[in-house]
Formats: structure tokens, sequence, C-alpha cells
């Protein structure tokens, strides 16, 4: 019987609803965390709207709302064709900024993702924040909601204040350079600045420079030990990303990544985002990782040697 999931108080708005499409489903035959992401932005839109801010998200905006930190909880994998559907609301609300909560369920019922985002009102043109017109709080106190615990984070401290690393020191950790990439126009929103899923779509494009070779060895390793044939994969389950300055098409990217925490079955991951001509940041992240198994969809006890050759590569140092 599958277990029951409520909102208490239940998440007053139905923000999305549709289906995981087959190009959205990566090496792992799942979906990938660019297109959870960009579920939550998609429902963004239904929150601004019901909150007084229609058109938020369009070119000729007056305000609308710039995600200052994001939190992702992966509860259960989307594959190819899944129904899907979200809930959320507002979380709280100060003078310049606004707390969301949503989730992203199954068809039966059960979460998918659960998404925290702190986002600041502000002037499209110039990101500078300013206070909510008071048609807007009146409009979020009716759809108000709190997080529920399998929302919360788990193994990533939220209230850690994001640092503002350069590429010299990246350098002087030994971060490794693991994706260089180039943002295009189809990267952009409507302000002609990327949008915040292309943050994880492109440390998910790099991550297996990283970790690919080792996640072999590791499945390997633990099939010499039992007998049972492994083919390994990777997946998230857990993200925070704080975004520091906002890409547009044509700017570089450079990701260096590092392992900065291992056990038996997961590895804790920094991930910075860096422009490559400046030197400067445009995004910190931290991810709570496994590796499964493919056939079974199971998660991968890491044996010691292995963790211990991964062990061996952490990057003192790095933080989000």
């Amino acid at each position: 019987m599958t277990k029951a999931y409520t909102l208490k108080p239940s998440a007053p708005l139905e923000l999305y609803r549709g289906s995981v499409n087959a190009w959205e489903c990566d090496e792992n035959h799942h979906m990938n965390v660019r297109f959870f992401a960009s579920r939550a932005l998609e429902g963004l839109g239904f929150l601004a709207a019901a909150i007084d801010m229609p058109r938020a998200f369009q070119a000729e905006a007056t305000s609308t709302l710039q995600t200052m930190d994001m939190h992702v909880r992966f509860l259960r994998e989307a594959r190819q064709g899944a129904p899907l559907s979200m809930r959320g609301g507002v979380v709280a609300m100060d003078e310049f900024t606004v707390t969301t909560f949503q989730e992203l369920r199954h068809g039966d019922g059960t979460p998918s993702a659960t998404f925290v985002m702190r986002l600041a009102h502000v002037d499209p043109a110039t990101l500078k924040p300013f206070a909510w017109p008071s048609r807007v709080r009146r409009h979020a106190q009716a759809v108000m909601c709190a997080i529920p615990s399998h929302g919360a984070a788990r193994s990533i401290d939220t209230s850690a204040q994001a640092t503002s690393p350069t590429c010299a020191f990246a350098d002087a950790l030994g971060a490794q350079i693991v994706g260089r990439l180039m943002v295009t126009p189809d990267h952009c929103d409507a302000f002609g600045r990327m949008r915040m899923e292309v943050f994880l779509g492109r440390v998910s494009d790099s991550v297996p420079n990283l970790l690919g070779r080792w996640r072999d060895d590791a499945a390997k390793a633990a099939a010499d030990a039992d007998g049972v044939p492994r083919t390994a994969g990777g997946a998230v389950l857990e993200y925070r990303l704080a975004p520091q300055r906002w890409p547009r098409a044509g700017d570089l990217l450079e990701v260096r990544s590092g392992v900065v925490e291992v056990t038996e079955k997961t590895n804790r991951l920094v991930h910075w985002l860096f422009d490559p001509v400046t030197g400067d940041a445009w995004c910190t992240a931290e991810a709570v990782a496994v590796t499964f198994d493919l056939i079974t969809r199971k998660t991968i006890a890491i044996p010691e040697g292995r963790r211990k050759a991964l062990e061996s590569h952490i990057v003192t140092g790095m933080t989000i």
C-alpha cells in the first residue's frame, strides 16, 4: 500500500501538472535534476500570479522574483512517462523577500521532490530589491503553508552563509575543473539572464568528469565482493544552490568541484561555478549524492577500499 503524504497545513495551490518526457531523462534513465528545477520555476509562475504578480516573468514586467537560495530534496525518481503534479504556497514574507515551498508529486500522490526557495522582489533591469505592494502581501496571506518534515533540510545546513570564492582560491585548494561551458540564448529568461535550472544542469553535465570512473570501480568492487553484477549510476538526494551573479548569453562557465565528505553510501560534493574571464563566482552549490545500481534502482554500499580511494581526493576548505 502506498504511503499517503499530506501537508499540514496543506499547500493551497496547484502549480503544475504534466509528465516526464523521454528527452528529459539522462544516462541514469530518470529525469535529470535540471528538469526537476525547471518544473519548480514553471510552478513559480503560477504562484506569482496567485499573489497578484501575473506578469512577473514577462519581458515587460516592472517587478519580478529573483532566486537567492534554493534547497531541493529528491525523494523518489521520476522516469519516462511518469505523470507529475505540483502544489505549493508561501511560507514566509518579509520586507523584500519571500520563502516558498513546492512539492512535486507522482500520480499516486507520493512526493518526488520538494523545493524551498528564498526569492527577492526586485526591479528586473537592476535586480535591486524593493518593498512588496500591499496587495501582494494581502494575496500572499491567502496562500500560506508550512514546510512538511519530508521537505525540510536533512543533510545540508541551509543556514550556513554562502561564500564568494574566486578561481585563485579554487586553485589554491586544488578544486578540480570538471566543466567548461558557454551560456547560449536558449539558457536565458525573458530578461536575458541565465535561468536557475541551468546552474543544476551544467553541474550535472560536468560531474561525470569527477566521479564517473570512480563509480564504475566502486560498482565493480561491490560485485567482486558478493558476486552480484552491478551497473553504476548516480543520483542526488539533496541540493542547495546559492547564486552570486547571473550570466548572460555568451558568458563562460567553469565548474570546479570537490568531494568534501565520504560515507558508506553517500558523497558530499561542493560545486563552484566561475566566470573564468574575471575569476569571480557565478554560483556556489552543495549536494549529497549516492551511487546506485541501474538495474535494481538501489543504492550501492561502497566497499571500504573504494571509499578510502575517494577520501584521498577530499578537498579541504570547499564550502557552499
